[in-house]
């Protein structure tokens, strides 16, 4: 059976570092045999979130409720719901990730059960996640600082991993990276990311 892998890819930059390091990763997961898609979240209509919570009513209703908004977000999901692999990729601005990706990541409330009556806080309507994840960020700061310093960015890819039901097996940091306005990867963090896209095939069943 093929294997699908899908890109998300929350940039403002289109050719710069978070582009090329998804499409090197989506690329070494295609050379290993897998279906590949990618979403530009730059080029998607989606809607801010208004916290209706109007998908988290219903209970049975398998992996995701229904939003109210109608933009490209339901046709995203079915794309994140059909993927068995998935590679998140955001910079991180003001030390998280960026309002783009963070729009994103409001609208996959539908992937939680939360009625108002609830005494605690959202549950995940898939409980044990079967995906597997690659998520990469990139910084101005030097990537041992990056993880000590600032881990918001990767914390918050991983925990959208998770309302999607899957589990990050690989997370990429590129650190020290934007020294000129059109500054990318050089050849051993693409070798970095091919192998990373190579590993997350390997680790789907």
């Amino acid at each position: 059976m093929t294997r699908k892998v899908l890109g998300i890819i929350g940039t403002y930059r289109k050719g710069r570092v978070i582009d090329t390091a998804v499409s090197e990763v989506l690329r070494g997961a295609a050379d290993s045999g897998a279906d590949i898609q990618r979403i530009d979240l730059l080029d998607a209509h989606v809607e801010f979130c208004t916290n209706c919570r109007t998908c988290t009513q219903e209970k049975d209703v398998g992996r995701r409720g229904t939003c109210v908004l109608q933009d490209d977000m339901a046709e995203i999901l079915d794309a994140i719901d059909a993927a068995d692999g998935l590679v998140l990729g955001a910079p991180m601005n003001f030390y998280n990730v960026n309002a783009l990706t963070r729009r994103f990541m409001e609208r996959l409330l539908p992937y939680a059960y939360w009625p108002w009556d609830a005494k605690m806080g959202p549950k995940l309507r898939v409980a044990k996640p079967a995906k597997k994840a690659v998520t990469v960020t990139a910084t101005a700061c030097p990537t041992f600082l990056a993880r000590l310093l600032t881990p918001g960015s990767r914390k918050a890819l991983k925990t959208a991993a998770s309302m999607m039901g899957a589990r990050v097996v690989g997370s990429l940091h590129y650190g020290g990276v934007p020294q000129t306005p059109d500054s990318t990867l050089d050849e051993k963090g693409l070798r970095k990311a091919y192998r990373a896209g190579e590993y997350l095939v390997s680790r789907i069943s």
